[in-house]
């Protein structure tokens, strides 16, 4: 299928999780994806678990799978002068280069921002690192988990009083992967104005911080330091998880929706709460949160998360279960809109691919290619876009090149 992205060239420089996300997300939109990796060695991604394994015992990496569909692999030694000629030659004909080594790195190669505006002043370059280009941090090596840390985020992760928790998702690659790609999708719209590329400086303690809409609110509002809730909102009452007799059940009731609030109270047995003055917004709610917290969750302990789930939703009422992964594998609506997809693989016999979340109406984007082996089309690149013969080419593999 031809996406939206169809005819846009990504020269794919990263490696594990920040840049390869972001190459991912511009390969299921359509543009061709050419992943650059270090001849006999590749991203450290391949080597990380879990595996798949077929039944005549080849493993491929999971985790690697998980993100980097949609994409060529070539291997080229970048410090080796004929390879990082090898690699200008490419980023002549590219649109987007996309890397996320530490600053400095991809300059010390000869092959930064500066000397490859200069074979192709359109090229859209997009280096995310931990801390940025620039800053007393910019030469630091980060990952996930610190920028968590120094963001803040961490602070206000988890139950009060216990020590700080990582949220369970690699959150600071995955965001710096998804602004990236906003950021390379904005350039490409203004170069078609200005026929000219430019430089993203993409820094993952930046994105963190980006996202922290609400404790840095209350930081400049109140000067209040925000803490773990654990599953709480620190402005809305009830907004939270709470027991059932089997399980688990958010229930979501912000501000303005007072209507629901109201039925809620007489759904849990308390319809005194309507006319109580404690209660009257959201907000008040917030603040009287040691009364309603004992007195929702006794309730709730009551019946199970179905009957809650039977009880609640025909009221318009925000809520559904605390699913584990499996039970997230199985639920109708995540099967219903194909986020989860089994595809046949040369290698492993199938593999399941967390599938693209935007659904496009006329350029839907689409799982094109499996992940690629190390180096699987170097031969295949460097004839269509070089014009290597395979004498050539075998002389750059036997000298490790490529």
């Amino acid at each position: 299928m031809v996406g939206p992205l169809n005819g846009v060239q990504v020269l794919d420089l990263s490696w594990i999780l920040s840049g390869p996300y972001c190459t991912m997300v511009l390969g299921d939109m359509g543009a061709e994806v050419i992943k650059v990796e270090r001849p006999g060695v590749g991203d450290g991604a391949r080597g990380t678990g879990p595996f798949l394994t077929n039944s005549e015992g080849v493993s491929e990496s999971a985790y690697f799978g998980s993100l980097n569909r949609n994409k060529s692999a070539v291997t080229i030694d970048l410090s080796h002068p004929e390879g990082s000629e090898l690699f200008l030659k490419l980023a002549s004909q590219a649109d987007v280069i996309v890397e996320n080594f530490t600053p400095g790195t991809m300059d010390r190669f000869g092959l930064g921002y500066v000397e490859v505006n200069k074979r192709n002043p359109r090229i859209i370059y997009c280096s995310i690192s931990g801390f940025g280009q620039t800053g007393p941090y910019a030469d630091r090596p980060a990952l996930d988990i610190v920028v968590q840390a120094m963001s803040g985020i961490m602070s206000i992760t988890g139950e009060p009083g216990r020590p700080p928790v990582r949220v369970g998702t690699s959150i600071g690659d995955i965001t710096a992967g998804l602004f990236a790609t906003i950021g390379i999708c904005a350039a490409l719209r203004e170069r078609e104005h200005s026929g000219l590329g430019q430089m993203l400086d993409i820094s993952m303690l930046d994105c963190q911080v980006a996202i922290l809409e609400n404790a840095f609110g209350r930081l400049f509002a109140t000067g209040e330091i925000a803490e773990p809730l654990g599953t709480r909102h620190p402005a809305a009452t009830p907004f939270q998880a709470f027991p059932t007799k089997d399980g688990w059940l958010v229930v979501a009731i912000f501000g303005g929706n007072e209507a629901q609030w109201h039925l809620f109270c007489v759904a849990v047995g308390h319809p005194e709460w309507i006319d109580d003055d404690r209660f009257q917004s959201a907000w008040d709610r917030t603040q009287q949160i040691d009364v309603l917290e004992p007195a929702i969750t006794e309730a709730m302990l009551c019946w199970t998360t179905q009957e809650w789930l039977d009880e609640l939703l025909p009221m318009g009422i925000p809520c559904g279960p605390v699913n584990n992964i499996r039970q997230a594998e199985q639920d109708p609506q995540i099967r219903h809109r194909k986020m989860l997809i089994t595809r046949k693989h040369e290698r492993t016999g199938e593999w399941t691919h967390v599938n693209t979340p935007i659904k496009f109406s006329r350029t839907p984007g689409s799982i094109r290619l499996d992940p690629p082996r190390l180096s699987e089309h170097t031969d295949e690149i460097l004839q269509r876009y070089l014009q290597l013969d395979p004498a050539e080419i075998a002389r750059l593999a036997t000298e490790k090149i490529v």
